[in-house]
């Protein structure tokens, strides 16, 4: 589809605040609230854009794990849909042609690291290798907050869209949060009514728990979209080894480059795990030789090409 420059303010205005009402962005964006709902309806339908609520892994004390898994060309598709279908995956995507898979998983805390990280996987031989990198710190993307990759917004726009900071109190996610929370990863943008019929709940109840989980910020809203549809076709999953002195300084430089939506420091071979997306292949050339090559401290990058998303933040799309 044809995006301009509307299209692309509509987008990174619901990556600042997901929930936000369409007549709030129309005056942001100087046009009305009619505009601005038949962008979103085309956006949904054409560029696959959907709004979604996730669990704050950070607010809430998670682990959040990368798990690579190395698999015959046959099986990745099957497995990659099998971790999809997890209600603690956070996305999954086919890389290195389709014959690895990369997926961010969740846990408690207080969880069985083994059982849930491994015992989980699918019982294959297809299945070549299996390896857990713990993320230890977030440099972008996720609850950290919008991503820089279509800076189409000035900062009064931003500023003028951002939520009303959080009051500090502590992140709580429960039971019977669940209800709610499945709803909201298939659409962020649902209204109260259409929640209460989801969760059994009073529409009050609703408003109150919903605004208590963004005040302390227990989920965080973002938004997906098909990065082909929008002229984004160049992608990769990039793991660096980098000295341990320059972690920071990496991450940190990293965190300020537009084309990385994702990373993070990790444990294990490499320390650290980001997502770049690029205009196309020659365009993800020059941020790997013009970006990444002059960073003081990177000493080794693995290029993993994306072949597709088979989940993103949300939960699997219903067809």
């Amino acid at each position: 589809m044809e995006v301009d420059m509307l299209d692309r303010q509509v987008i990174q205005a619901l990556r600042i605040n997901g929930r936000a009402g369409f007549r709030e962005i129309g005056a942001v964006l100087g046009v009305s609230d009619q505009t601005v709902a038949r962008r979103y309806r085309r956006l949904r339908e054409h560029a696959g854009v959907r709004v979604v609520a996730s669990p704050n892994a950070i607010a809430l004390g998670y682990e959040m794990w990368m798990i690579r898994l190395r698999t015959t060309p046959d099986a990745a598709a099957t497995i990659a849909d099998a971790l999809a279908r997890r209600d603690d995956t956070g996305w999954v995507s086919l890389t290195s042609g389709g014959t690895e898979i990369a997926c961010n998983v969740r846990l408690p805390a207080a969880a069985d690291r083994d059982a849930l990280l491994l015992s989980k996987l699918p019982r294959t031989p297809r299945l070549v290798s299996v390896s857990a990198h713990c993320m230890i710190h977030l440099f972008a993307g996720g609850a950290v907050g919008p991503d820089r990759l279509d800076p189409v917004l000035s900062p009064a726009q931003s500023a003028a869209l951002a939520p009303p900071p959080g009051s500090g109190r502590p992140a709580v996610l429960t039971d019977a949060d669940q209800p709610l929370v499945d709803a909201l990863s298939h659409d962020g943008r649902r209204g109260y009514a259409d929640l209460a019929g989801a969760t059994g709940w009073p529409e009050s109840t609703v408003r109150r728990r919903l605004a208590e989980l963004v005040d302390t910020g227990a989920i965080f809203f973002d938004v997906e979209v098909d990065p082909d549809s929008v002229g984004f076709r160049g992608r990769a999953l990039l793991w660096l080894s980098v000295a341990p002195a320059r972690l920071a300084a990496v991450g940190a430089a990293l965190a300020a480059h537009e084309e990385i939506v994702f990373a993070a420091a990790t444990t294990g071979p490499t320390n650290v795990v980001a997502t770049v997306v690029c205009r196309d292949m020659p365009d993800l050339y020059r941020y790997l030789t013009e970006r990444i090559g002059p960073l003081d401290g990177v000493e080794r990058v693995e290029t993993a090409p994306m072949v597709r998303h088979v989940k993103q933040v949300g939960a699997v799309r219903r067809h």
